[in-house]
């Protein structure tokens, strides 16, 4: 019987195209597969069970017989592509320019995603820096504001034009040929940029339940390129307009924010709170120029097709409109390379040095976040499992593990900034 043949058409440090040919004998032999395997369960007017002619079967199940063919064919291919290439592949394959004709052998195309194979030279002698600012009194004081707006309460203003700061409620309906069309309402604050400035302008212009027409003109910076600069024609209706109430500062504020007995109780929180947050950011800033001076001293490349990939996914988790996804991908192909390199380089590194998180090293991870939430391993393991966040928590702990080891290897100064 001929052999399948595989011919590489293309290949990156990530990606091959492969071009498959099944010979019509295989196809053959495929086809008389599944007619045996149709026949045999098949139940068909005038025969008994599995006794009616191939003939016969063929032409009743000739779509699903087809697919199933399609399928064993190219299965066939795929496991021959993956020794004649000696593939790691970390994706199933894409099937491309598939040609199925009867009486002629079958002709495909393999894209295959694989890991490339990354030359790690130079994993130590670096000097990092890691820059800690101080946390002053006017954060502390910005962070009690912002903790107060969260207890804040939104009070009816009446018989007055709206100003900055406060809340309304508006309609706006589109006018186009002197038609008005339907309305959308719409709740923001004045000045938090939520809405249009030439909108908002003319919002403070207004009483609550007045209605006008008015042109409203696009920035010219606006999100999106097509709008920007335009002028649209609405009609803006003001239902209602409210101030904030902020609470006082004070011990009974304290008392509702948390477990604090008092003022100074919170506002001692509040900055230790934002210290460790500084000390996080400071870490990782360490970290991101430990993963840049590894890259250009190992020469770690982006693959074009990783980069497709990764732009793929940030499209489907930001909700791109399809008609917008090519200037996002203009935009954000310099932000997946560089996402794809520190990837490729800790799973490399993680890979040459055994570093991977292992059964152990998830469990204990689990037992401290049980102890943590007052809960069971077992109820944080189910949670975890069931939200599909497990490889997530393995992800976390090996990037950990090789930051450990990396940064034994450099050197870390302070700075104050």
């Amino acid at each position: 019987m001929s052999a399948i043949t595989v011919t590489k058409t293309a290949e990156d440090a990530a990606s091959k195209a492969l071009r498959v040919t099944v010979p019509v004998e295989r196809v053959e032999e495929a086809t008389a597969k599944a007619v045996r395997q149709y026949a045999k369960r098949a139940r068909l007017p005038g025969f008994r069970q599995g006794k009616a002619p191939d003939a016969v079967v063929r032409r009743r199940f000739s779509n699903e017989i087809r697919q199933a063919v399609l399928e064993e064919v190219i299965r066939e291919g795929w496991e021959e592509a993956k020794t004649f290439e000696s593939l790691k592949p970390i994706a199933d394959p894409s099937v491309r320019n598939l040609k199925f004709e009867e009486g002629q052998p079958v002709e495909f195309e393999l894209l295959v995603e694989v890991r490339p194979e990354l030359s790690l030279g130079r994993l130590g002698g670096f000097t990092l820096t890691r820059t800690l600012p101080p946390v002053t009194d006017q954060a502390v004081t910005e962070q009690l504001a912002r903790l107060r707006e969260q207890r804040a309460t939104w009070l009816p203003v009446e018989g007055q034009k709206p100003a900055p700061g406060q809340m309304v409620r508006v309609d706006v309906a589109p006018i186009e040929d002197a038609e008005v069309k339907e309305a959308q309402p719409y709740t923001f604050v004045l000045g938090d940029g939520q809405a249009l400035p030439a909108l908002e302008e003319k919002v403070m212009t207004i009483l609550p339940g007045q209605t006008v027409d008015t042109e409203v003109r696009f920035p010219d910076d606006h999100a999106d390129a097509e709008r920007r600069g335009k002028t649209r024609t609405v009609r803006l209706t003001l239902h209602e307009v409210k101030r904030q109430e902020l609470p006082p500062l004070d011990d009974a504020l304290a008392r509702e924010l948390g477990d604090f007995e008092d003022l100074g109780a919170l506002t001692t929180g509040v900055r230790a709170d934002l210290e460790a947050a500084t000390r996080r950011d400071a870490d990782a800033g360490v970290r991101e120029q430990l993963v840049q001076q590894l890259i250009e001293a190992n020469g770690v490349e982006a693959p074009p097709s990783l980069v497709d990939r990764m732009l793929h996914s940030l499209l489907h988790a930001y909700g791109v409109d399809h008609d917008k996804q090519e200037a996002f991908n203009t935009e954000f192909r310099p932000i997946a390379a560089q996402q794809v390199r520190r990837e490729l380089l800790l799973s490399g590194i993680a890979e040459k040095e055994g570093l991977r998180a292992t059964e152990a090293d998830v469990d204990a991870r689990i037992a401290r976040i049980a102890e943590q939430r007052k809960a069971t391993p077992a109820q944080i393991y189910a949670s975890l499992e069931q939200a599909k966040r497990l490889s997530e928590l393995e992800r976390s702990i090996t990037e950990e593990k090789v930051f450990d080891f990396l940064l034994s290897k450099s050197t870390v100064t302070e700075a104050k900034s």
